[in-house]
């Protein structure tokens, strides 16, 4: 474990813009850890029902989902070529998180069942649908719009967040407005704009954007905030990943135990997405499973608010970081509190990654394996090559989770290869 010395130098590195590696001192065996938690299985027992439930409207709206049967769900692809060209024991895995169904990216998990949740308790108490309402019920929602038309829902985001509960709120007929910092991608604000959805730009950073967010909704009474900072919601939605990638390893004939461990690496913003899929991964596989996050140099609020033991009371400014990057989903400078809580005990490290290193990930995993992911998810990638080798010598399994990329347009693409890393 890393001890307060070693903790220290890790801080000063990190104050410096270096890449660093923090292990989690308090990480705990999973039998410990999950009675102190906030949340349980039983938790997101009922977040899988919820959107089992709402399956028949998720066709309805989304024809794409048909396949799936309305569930949003990832391929899970192994990825031999690049493993070969990166090095590293083990099998690895890409968790396409970057091309789920409508949002194209890992917020579609979390932002997409916020925004049902809240659909159905509006539902309820208008009479549409009782605690004994089968799939026509859910179905005939989408003939509803007129009622949710009066509503609002609203959120502060980078980007992909936004997209998940933008897209999903007007495809409903909600009065959708997404709140975006200046470090959102362009085409993600006309891509939002192309589906109804209201953008309010700012010139500052995504702190800024959820709290001007947050304080326009509570003007308005019949308006709902998603909160990316306090979200229980989002962090459910995030969870059930766990049991569906359980079911993918499983039907790929993949044993994952003690004696064949799997390592997980997820890029890392304000904390919401990454913490949701390790705790749902926990609960599936206890301590088989090793979740590391990955968070851009100058952007690691989360390493800073675990390794302060500040949480979010504690900003990568304080470090004398910008808090800027190209991995616009990652550009966060404050931690989510309640998943840095949650995350005390579980969570087997975080490390940094230089903006640079992004690009040249992101070309060599399309050259290699002929898959299109955004920078940002590239993050992945460098959490497998720093710690394959390393921590996880001898997991058998490795999987890189990618969060966002497939809705980009063929220019930003391009753009992206033609950059020089």
């Amino acid at each position: 474990m890393m001890n307060k010395m070693e903790c220290g130098e890790c801080l000063q590195q990190l104050q410096e813009g270096k890449e660093v590696f923090w292990k989690n001192p308090e990480l705990l065996p999973f039998a410990e850890a999950e009675p102190l938690l906030g949340f349980s299985k039983q938790d997101i027992r009922e977040a899988e029902a919820r959107l089992q439930r709402f399956a028949p409207l998720i066709m309805r709206l989304f024809p794409e989902t048909k396949e799936t049967g309305g569930l949003i769900e990832s391929p899970l692809r192994e990825i031999p070529v690049l493993q070969q060209e990166l090095g590293g024991g083990g099998r690895l895995f890409l968790k396409c998180d970057s091309h789920l169904a409508i949002a194209g990216s890992v917020k579609a998990r979390g932002g997409i069942y916020e925004v049902l949740k809240h659909t159905e308790e509006l539902a309820m108490e208008a009479g549409f649908l009782t605690a004994q309402s089968g799939p026509g019920d859910y179905e005939a929602l989408a003939d509803k719009r007129d009622f949710f038309a009066e509503y609002a829902v609203q959120v502060g985001s980078t980007g992909n967040l936004g997209m998940s509960i933008g897209i999903m709120s007007a495809a409903l007929g909600y009065r959708a407005v997404v709140h975006m910092s200046v470090d959102a991608k362009e085409w993600k604000k006309e891509l939002l704009r192309k589906k109804g959805v209201i953008v309010k730009e700012y010139a500052e950073d995504y702190g800024k954007a959820v709290c001007e967010g947050r304080k326009l909704s509570m003007q308005d009474p019949k308006s709902y905030f998603v909160d990316d900072e306090s979200s229980s919601a989002l962090f459910l939605g995030y969870a059930t990943a766990g049991r569906r990638l359980k079911k993918q390893l499983g039907d790929s004939g993949v044993i994952i135990d003690v004696e064949h461990p799997m390592a997980v690496y997820i890029p890392c913003g304000v904390g919401g997405a990454p913490g949701g899929i390790t705790f749902g991964l926990k609960e599936c596989f206890g301590d088989a499973v090793h979740c590391y996050f990955v968070e851009p140099v100058q952007a690691p609020c989360m390493l800073l608010g675990m390794a302060t033991g500040k949480g979010n009371a504690v900003c990568v400014q304080d470090f004398g970081l910008t808090g800027k990057t190209e991995a616009d989903g990652l550009a966060v400078s404050r931690p989510s509190g309640l998943v840095v809580g949650e995350m005390r005990h579980l969570v087997s490290g975080i490390l940094t990654v230089q903006d640079e290193k992004l690009y040249s990930y992101m070309k060599r995993l399309q050259e290699s394996e002929h898959i299109v992911i955004e920078p940002s998810s590239c993050a992945a990638l460098e959490g497998f090559v720093r710690m394959a080798g390393v921590e996880e010598k001898e997991a058998a399994v490795h999987v890189a989770w990618a969060t966002g990329g497939s809705l980009m347009p063929d220019e930003i693409v391009q753009e992206y290869m033609m950059h020089k890393a």
